[in-house]
Formats: C-alpha cells, structure tokens, sequence
C-alpha cells in the first residue's frame, strides 16, 4: 500500500515542452504516486493547454498538450477533433419549427404523419396530418419534395437533405417508424445520430431538431428521449482523424430541441455520458505504441486531476506488485520493455460514505497489445494488427470512471482497476508450461501464452475483493474461442 504523501509548498506547477511523443516524455517519469483530492483543490490544471502527471514525491507537473483525452501527442487537430464534442450547446427552443431560423432544421417524421399509397416499389407517401401540411407550407413545400424525391415513408434510415435558402438554409427529414411502435432511446438517438453528421457533412454552425407526431410521454420517458437525442448529436460530431495528415473537424456550435421542454438535466447528463465514450474510443483506436501501460495510468491521472473532488488514484509500480505477490499478472508482463502499472481509481460520492453505500468495483483487462508470447499469434485470421484492442476493456472502465465522476452519483463508491502491460515475446518471458502463482496463493499452469487475459484478471480480482467490493463488473476482451463456441451473434 503506497502512503499518501502531502503536495510540497514549494512545489509549483510549471509548463514543459513535450515530445512529437507524450508517451515517452512522460514515460521518463519513473513512478505515479497517489493523488488526494485535497492536492488538486482550488487548481486550474485540467485544461487546454496544461495536464497534471504525478510524479515521485507527491509534486505534480503538468505537460502542455491537447485536454480532453491526451492522446496523440502534441496533434494539434486532435485537439479540434474533441473540442467539436466539447463545445456544442444543446438547448432548448420554443416555438414552431417553421419560425426557427439557421443552418440545418432535422425533422423527425413517424410513419403515422405521412399516408402511403400502392406497395413495393410503387408505393407513393403524402402528408397526412394537419401539422405536417402546416409546417410543409411554412417551408415552401420543401418537405413534400423530400419525401417525393427521397422515396420516404417514414421507416426508420437514412436522412434525406435538401437546401432550402432563406432563414433556414437547409431542411432534412429523418424516419423515425411507427410511434405505436417506438423503439425507445435507440429511435431518438438515431435521429440526434443523424442531426450531428448532417451537420459535420454540410459545415452548418447552428442546427435543430423538431419530431412531428411525437407520441405522449411522461416526464421521465421525455427526458430519455432529450438524453438519447443529445448523445445522438455529440457523437454525431465526433471524428478521430490524429493519426492523418488531414481532417477537418464539425463546426457545428448550437443545436436546439424544439418543443420538448426543458433540455438541461438531460443534456448534463447526455455530455458526461458521451465524454466517457469517446475518451474510450480513443484509448482503444490508439496504436501501441502510443497507448502503452504508461500512457493508461497517464489517463487515469487527468481522470483524478479533473475530479479531484470525487476521485482518487493508486498506480502500482512492478516494485509494489511483487511486494503483493502478483504472479499472474508480472508473468505475463516480463517479456515487455514497457513496465506494467495496476491503475485503481477510487469513485467516493459527494458527502461521503455511508454505512448503505454500495461498493462497486469495475475491473478492465488492459492488454496494451498481446502478441500472442511464444505461442505467437501468427497466420491468416490471427489479427495480431488488431491486438491494439485487446486493452478494450480497460478503455471501457477508463471511460466509465471519467462519466461517473462527471455524474457524481449518489450512495455507491466504485473502484475501477486495470492490471496493464503487454504481452510479448523474450528470452525472460513467460513459457508454455510455466507455473505461476497468484496473488491469493493459486498456482497455474500455463499451456498457452496467449491465454494471457484471465492471468492479469486473476490478480486484478483478487485485488478489487481486497478492497471490500460486493459486486464486480469485469470487462474484457477475452479469447476468439467465445466466437467460435457462442457463435458470431452473441456479444
């Protein structure tokens, strides 16, 4: 167990220059110790241009780079990228959709709007309803040309787009299916989905979203639906182009919700929410070597840094792993140069605990890339180019933890713990037929190196059932055999 050590008065934070590689500047660091939310109180460190990385002695330094996630280096348009996501307002906006003026207005039409006339092929849909015919005069009929042009009936699919001029400049429609038959948060983020790419494609600053037909929802359902839309629409503008020499990033600034009330609780909860799915999709779209076991505790330490108040972070050095008998998880470790870390973020709610507070603990295998060790993944199918994902789940739990902290629930504390490294081939690793023993005093005998995933998860559990957890979540991307026995269908 590390001992918390208290933040020297003299240490203050100052600006270094970083690497093509934020990787290896950082890597230079020899130990990450344990943030306490006290050392990070009342300092502005999480931002654009700086990020906290702890270093031996509980001082801390920041590096200049991108905020939201580091990753990537010093890529200036990965900065663009995620600040497309973090930038855009959602609000709400009162009144009809025809009076509305802007970039881009995306109607949501059910089928129950429009009359269908003929089958297959032949068929031909009409508007149906009062205020589709209304709102179609407001526009100039642009609405009756779309659904005439696009062959739309209202099924759920693909937008149909039109430039229109004027106040608005631009008119979309979107099926959204039967409103008898709604398909709950998947039919109304489809519909943000589609608002946020129409927005990306046609450069639109300001955009908005109107549903005709909307069916009667209590307050509940209807905050869901604002949720579901407004996720739908931030990762709608999201685009991950670091690694290209090229790529141009949504503009979009604004998008209102007409007619559905307040917007605010959901949309809060909507960004937290999405703001943890893309920190996990660029963790697990990074290549190895940029997102090594280094690079993962790195990211656990901006976690802790932008939620000091709520979070708190223990990375275990290899030093501190063997003291805890961590078998399985070194052995698996030993053949890499990059040195592993046990990252075990700490979620406690506002207030405190309490003698009822749930202890959740949420464990991600972080393979940063599996070679297969010397039972080397090799041959047509073995998608070793692809091992960069088997850190997925320590990319899932990453990204819960930035989404919960940002959520701040009440009455549970949730340990999120990730046994990172590689698994690779050298005269010093792990061999088929080695036995290792974990850190409960298991032994195993290993017949495949490449089964390496349940070794570092053996001491990972152990780990987070040392800490009092009463329930574990465990996320990994386990063995290709699961395809083979449950099938492509499953999962």
């Amino acid at each position: 167990m590390l001992a918390r050590q208290a933040l020297s008065p003299v240490c203050r934070l100052a600006r270094h220059a970083t690497s093509p590689n934020v990787c290896s500047a950082v890597g230079a660091v020899p130990a990450c110790r344990v943030i306490q939310r006290s050392q990070f109180a009342g300092r502005a460190i999480h931002s654009t241009a700086e990020r906290a990385v702890v270093v031996p002695g509980g001082g801390v330094r920041s590096v200049t780079t991108c905020a939201f996630p580091n990753l990537g280096g010093t890529y200036s348009k990965e900065c663009k990228g995620n600040e497309a996501v973090k930038s855009l307002q959602i609000h709400e906006y009162e009144g009809e959709a025809g009076a509305w003026s802007g970039d881009l207005l995306v109607l949501g039409i059910f089928e129950e709007q429009l009359t269908v006339e003929g089958t297959g092929d032949a068929a031909v849909a009409s508007l149906a309803t009062d205020d589709i015919i209304s709102l179609d005069d407001s526009l100039g009929g642009i609405i009756s040309e779309l659904i005439a042009e696009g062959d739309f009936k209202g099924k759920p699919g693909k937008p149909v787009c039109s430039r229109l001029g004027g106040m608005i400049k631009r008119v979309a429609i979107v099926g959204m299916g039967k409103a008898s038959d709604l398909q709950g948060p998947k039919t109304w983020k489809a519909l943000g989905s589609a608002a946020g790419s129409l927005a990306k494609t046609h450069k639109a600053q300001s955009a908005a979203v109107a549903i005709l037909g909307q069916p009667t929802m209590d307050p509940s359902s209807n905050l869901a639906a604002i949720e579901a839309i407004s996720s739908g629409a931030l990762m709608g503008t999201y685009d991950d182009f670091r690694f290209k020499s090229k790529g141009k990033a949504s503009v979009l600034q604004t998008l209102e919700i007409i007619d559905m009330g307040n917007v605010e609780p959901a949309v809060a909860k909507a960004v937290a929410m999405t703001m943890g799915q893309v920190l996990t999709k660029q963790l697990v779209s990074a290549p190895p070597n940029t997102c090594t076991p280094t690079f993962l505790a790195e990211t656990a330490a901006e976690i802790a840094a932008e939620f000091p108040d709520v979070m708190t972070l223990k990375v275990l050095e290899k030093a501190e792993c063997e003291k805890l008998k961590m078998g399985a998880f070194l052995g698996v470790a030993e053949a890499s140069l990059e040195p592993p870390k046990f990252i075990h973020l700490t979620y406690t709610p506002p207030g405190g605990l309490t003698l009822s507070t749930l202890k959740l603990g949420i464990v991600g295998k972080g393979l940063t890339f599996d070679s297969g060790g010397y039972n080397l993944k090799a041959g047509a199918g073995s998608m070793i180019e692809m091992m960069k994902f088997d850190m997925g789940g320590s990319g899932a739990t990453l990204g819960a933890a930035k989404a919960i902290a940002a959520l701040r629930p009440m009455g549970v504390e949730v340990h999120f713990i990730v046994a990172a490294c590689e698994n690779m081939v050298s005269g010093r690793g792990l061999r088929p037929g080695d036995i290792l023993t974990a850190s409960n005093g298991k032994t195993i005998e290993v017949n495949n190196t490449d089964a390496e995933g349940r070794l570092t998860l053996a001491d990972a559990l152990v780990y987070a059932e040392s800490q009092g957890v009463t329930k574990v979540v465990d996320i990994a991307t386990l063995t290709g055999a699961c395809m083979v026995a449950l099938g492509g269908g499953v999962g």
